[in-house]
């Protein structure tokens, strides 16, 4: 999948998410080798958003392959085995990770 493929589905995703239980959240996803790119999904107000740009003001970012970022959102690839198994880098807040991932399983 290409990057713009990715950033496609996640805005689709994205606007199919109730993230009316969640408190503010950035995140941006550093997708890393080939057809990577930057991208930002942000939560504020019980809505989520999804930019092609960098985050400065992230709680967390999160550092992972294309193709492993995909197997993430389908339910393929579980978080915390992709983090314990270097597949998956966080910078910043575990704990706002964790409550993405949970947020794209949804």
């Amino acid at each position: 999948m290409t990057f713009d493929e990715i950033m496609a589905k996640v805005k689709e995703m994205a606007a199919g998410v109730d993230a009316s239980g969640t408190d503010f959240l950035a995140v941006q996803v550093n997708l890393t080798g080939k057809n990577g790119g930057v991208f930002y999904v942000e939560v504020k107000d019980g809505k989520v958003s999804a930019e092609p740009y960098d985050y400065h003001d992230r709680n967390c970012a999160l550092s992972i392959e294309p193709a492993n970022f995909v197997k993430l959102m389908e339910g393929k690839l579980d978080p915390v085995i992709a983090y314990t198994t270097g597949k998956l880098k966080v910078e910043g807040d575990l704990g706002k990770a964790l409550e993405f991932s949970k947020l794209i399983k949804k």
